[in-house]
C-alpha cells in the first residue's frame, strides 16, 4: 500500500509555538536522517489520525510531500496527550533505498481453522507474538508477515524459524540466536479439568428421620 501525507516546513520553534499550531488542527513534527538536516514540518491533525489507524501506516514506507518535494520515510514516533485524543508531535525517518532498516512489522495469522490441533483436538490458539523486529532494504518491506498454522497440532508450537519470511527480510531474533515462540495450540482448560478430576468418595446417605432421632436429646427417665 502507498501512502502518501501531506506537510507544511515549520518556522516558528518552542513549546508555545507548538501550543498555539496545535490549537489551530495542526500537528508538529519532524523529518531527519539520511545525511540531510532535520526539517521541522506540520501536519492537518485529523488527517495524521485518520492515518495513524491503518496498520500498513506504521510498517510501510510512506511518502512525505513537503513543498515541491516528495520524500520517502518510515515512521519513528508518536506521542499523544495523555488522555486526549490529540496528536502531540511525530518523527519521520528518511530511507535510502540501498541501505537497511530495522522495522517492528505485525504479524497475521492464517488457516487456524485447518490446523489439526483445532480441528481434531479442540485446541484454542494463543497468540504469544504479535509483531516481531525484522531487517532488510525498504523496497522489500512487507505491510504484515504471514504465520501459517495449517499443520500445528495440539500442544505444539510455531517458532520465528518456523514462519516463511518474504524475500530480503530476516529477523532480527534470529539472527542473535533468540527463536523465539509465536504461538502454541494448547488443551482447552476445561478439558484437562476433566481429565485430572477424581472423583471423591460419596458418603453413605443418612435418612433424614434417622438423623433427626441422632440429634434429639434423650428423653428423661
Amino acid at each position: 500500500m502507498q501512502i502518501e501525507i501531506t506537510a507544511i516546513a515549520r518556522s516558528l520553534q518552542g513549546t508555545g509555538a507548538s501550543r498555539r499550531l496545535r490549537n489551530t488542527g495542526r500537528t508538529p513534527g519532524i523529518i531527519y536522517g539520511a545525511g540531510k538536516p532535520a526539517e521541522s514540518i506540520e501536519l492537518d491533525h485529523n488527517a495524521l489520525s485518520r492515518h495513524l489507524k491503518l496498520e500498513a501506516f506504521h510498517a510501510s514506507i510512506l511518502s512525505v510531500k513537503l513543498g515541491a518535494d516528495t520524500q520517502q520515510v518510515l515512521l519513528r514516533d508518536v506521542q499523544m496527550h495523555p488522555w486526549k485524543p490529540m496528536v502531540l508531535h511525530v518523527d519521520f525517518q528518511r530511507v535510502a533505498a540501498n541501505e537497511k532498516i530495522h522495522m517492528k512489522v505485525p504479524l497475521h495469522f492464517a488457516n487456524a481453522e485447518l490446523a489439526p490441533g483445532v480441528k481434531l483436538g479442540h485446541g484454542i490458539i494463543s497468540h504469544v507474538l504479535n509483531e516481531i523486529e525484522i531487517t532488510c532494504v525498504p523496497g522489500d518491506l512487507p505491510e504484515f508477515i504471514i504465520v501459517d498454522l495449517s499443520t500445528i497440532e495440539i500442544g505444539a508450537s510455531v517458532h520465528l524459524a518456523d514462519i516463511e519470511m518474504p524475500s530480503g527480510v530476516e529477523s532480527v531474533q534470529l539472527k542473535r540466536g533468540d527463536n523465539q515462540v509465536v504461538a502454541t495450540i494448547q488443551v482447552p482448560r476445561a478439558e484437562v479439568s476433566k481429565e485430572d478430576v477424581v472423583a471423591a468418595p460419596v458418603a453413605a446417605a443418612v435418612p433424614a428421620t434417622a438423623q433427626k432421632d441422632k440429634d434429639a436429646p434423650a428423653a428423661k427417665k
